[in-house]
C-alpha cells in the first residue's frame, strides 16, 4: 500500500539493496520498503546519491523539497516514459483555441469556487452567520457560464475568493489579524497556513500526474496515506 513520507529530521536517504534507508542525524536508521513509497516530502537538511535517484526514477516515485521556513523550492520528477506526442498537442490545441480553453477553465473555476460555498455552507450550518457571504458568492457563481473571456472568469473568480476570505475572521475562533489573501511572503498565520497546504495539495497533484504518466506496477495502490518520520 502506497504512503507519503514527510521527513523533518536532517540526515540522508541511501539505497540499501532494493528500498531505502533514512538515517537521521543521530545515526538512527529507518528502512523505507519501495513498494510502500508513493512520494517523499524533505522539510529539513537531506544529503543524498546517484544510486538513490536511479532507484527512485525507476519506481516513479517523486521527491518535493521545501526550505528551511517550509517554503516549497521544487521536486525530483522521473523521467516519462511512453510519452504521448499526441497529449502534447491535444494540451497546446486547447491552450491556444479560445473556445476550448474558456470551457475548460470553467469547468476549473465552477469547481473550486463550488467547494468555497460547500466550505461555508458546513460552517453556517454549525452557529457562523456566513449566510450574507454566501449569498455574494452565489450570485456571482451564476456568472460564471457566461463569461466570455479568460479575463473576466479570473476577475469572477478573483471576486470570489476575496468574499471568501473575508468571512475567515468569522469562522476562526481566535484573535488572528486576517483581512485579505498575502502571499510572498504571508503576513500572519493564517496566510502562513494557506501558503504552506497550497504547496502541499500542489506536490501532491504533481506526484498524482506523475504516477499516472509513468506506468508502475502497484501505483494503482495508491491510497494517500501519510507517514512522518521523526524520531525524536
Amino acid at each position: 500500500m502506497k504512503r507519503s513520507y514527510y521527513i523533518y529530521n536532517n540526515g540522508s536517504l541511501r539505497r540499501k539493496d532494493n528500498t531505502i534507508t533514512f538515517t537521521d542525524e543521530y545515526d538512527e536508521k529507518k528502512d523505507l520498503p519501495i513498494e510502500r513509497v508513493g512520494d517523499i516530502y524533505v522539510m529539513s537538511e537531506m544529503s543524498f546519491n546517484s544510486s538513490l535517484i536511479n532507484i527512485l526514477a525507476q519506481n516513479g516515485i517523486p521527491v518535493h523539497f521545501f526550505n528551511y521556513y517550509s517554503f516549497y523550492i521544487g521536486s525530483f520528477y522521473p523521467r516519462e516514459q511512453l510519452v504521448s506526442g499526441n497529449l502534447l498537442v491535444q494540451q497546446v490545441n486547447h491552450y491556444s483555441g479560445q473556445e476550448k480553453r474558456l470551457r475548460l477553465a470553467k469547468a476549473f473555476i465552477e469547481g473550486a469556487t463550488y467547494n468555497i460555498y460547500r466550505n461555508l455552507r458546513y460552517y453556517n450550518g454549525r452557529g457562523k452567520d456566513v449566510q450574507t457571504y454566501m449569498d455574494m458568492i452565489e450570485g456571482l457563481r451564476k456568472q460564471i457560464s457566461k463569461a466570455e473571456s479568460i479575463q473576466e472568469l479570473m476577475g469572477y473568480e478573483g471576486n470570489i475568493r476575496k468574499i471568501y476570505y473575508s468571512a475567515w475572521p468569522t469562522i476562526i475562533d481566535q484573535e488572528i489579524e486576517f483581512e485579505k489573501r498575502v502571499k510572498n511572503p504571508p503576513d500572519n498565520m493564517i496566510n502562513t497556513l494557506i501558503s504552506f497546504v497550497n504547496t502541499l495539495i500542489y506536490t501532491k497533484v504533481l506526484g498524482g500526474i506523475c504516477i499516472w504518466r509513468v506506468p508502475t506496477a502497484g501505483f494503482a495502490e495508491q491510497n494517500g496515506r501519510n507517514a512522518k518520520l521523526n524520531s525524536r
